[in-house]
């Protein structure tokens, strides 16, 4: 088949899922290595634009941890983990608070623009969008979301502009601001925004029955399985936390969340807008 027939039967394809999703709020969880490789971050954010031209409000939250890891170490601070969350103490904080909303979040709303989107940033402390209280004193000003406020990112999509949210809330519980986890934030933003998907990109092709065979990956699962596969170690180590978060947004009336690989340029168009779906999606029971 000629190149130019490929692309027209590709458009044809993509056209019924663009009907489907035009005027639908799609949140994107932005980070690891899609982040930090130049090439996988020109494909994001010309997904994103994509999205956002033919109809759908993409909302991106993002994280940061290996610029915050790099800035911490610039100033000699160590970076300390407990339970695999970052220890924030107030100097660590100062740092997140800087690189997440400054740095990385006008970095990321800088490039989506000169591409030819159309981004605005957005931090957690904006509007209220993100209220917390401290989760336990054992990791430091790591957050717990008690509140989130979508006016302002409705406000942003309203207008035509596709947010960019960084993970920093404001703390309800005392005059500090609160590191919050990106995945836990993504769900629940997707959730106040009553939004159709959240998309979680990470560095791995999905949930894989055996972790060591990329061949396993488990397309579908429902929110039911997620305690036996838990149980049965198959939902283990740092997906237990993605897989809490993603089943918190969909009992918050997200009708699908989807784990997908950053690693795989457009990732995200080809799960979206085509009939093979690449990562794992996670729904209610039919």
């Amino acid at each position: 088949m000629s190149s130019h027939a490929q692309q027209a039967r590709t458009l044809v394809e993509a056209l019924p899922y663009i009907q489907k999703f035009t005027g639908k709020t799609i949140v994107v969880k932005y980070g690891g290595n899609a982040m930090i490789s130049d090439k996988l971050r020109r494909a994001v954010m010309c997904d994103i634009i994509l999205l956002s031209l033919v109809g759908i409000r993409v909302v991106v939250v993002h994280g940061g941890g290996p610029e915050i890891s790099e800035m911490l170490k610039k100033i000699g601070h160590e970076s300390r983990f407990v339970d695999g969350l970052r220890y924030t103490d107030a100097e660590t904080m100062d740092v997140v608070q800087s690189v997440l909303c400054g740095k990385v979040n006008k970095n990321l709303v800088a490039q989506l623009n000169r591409l030819g989107g159309q981004a605005i940033g957005l931090c957690g402390m904006d509007g209220q969008l993100f209220q917390a209280e401290q989760l336990d004193e054992k990791y430091g000003l790591v957050g717990r979301i008690t509140n989130v406020n979508p006016a302002p990112v409705e406000n942003a999509l309203s207008n035509g502009y596709i947010p960019v949210v960084s993970t920093v809330a404001q703390g309800v519980d005392a005059d500090t601001a609160y590191n919050i986890n990106a995945d836990t934030a993504a769900a629940k933003l997707a959730a106040a925004l009553g939004a159709e998907k959240l998309i979680l990109l990470t560095d791995v092709r999905g949930l894989l029955r055996n972790p060591k065979d990329e061949e396993t990956l488990i397309h579908v699962v429902h929110t039911y399985d997620v305690p036996g596969l838990v149980a049965q170690g198959v939902i283990s180590g740092g997906m237990i936390p993605k897989m809490e978060c993603s089943v918190d947004a969909i009992a918050g009336g997200v009708e699908r969340v989807h784990i997908l690989d950053g690693r795989i340029p457009h990732s995200i168009l080809i799960e979206l807008l085509s009939d093979e779906g690449i990562g794992t999606m996670l729904k209610k029971e039919d």
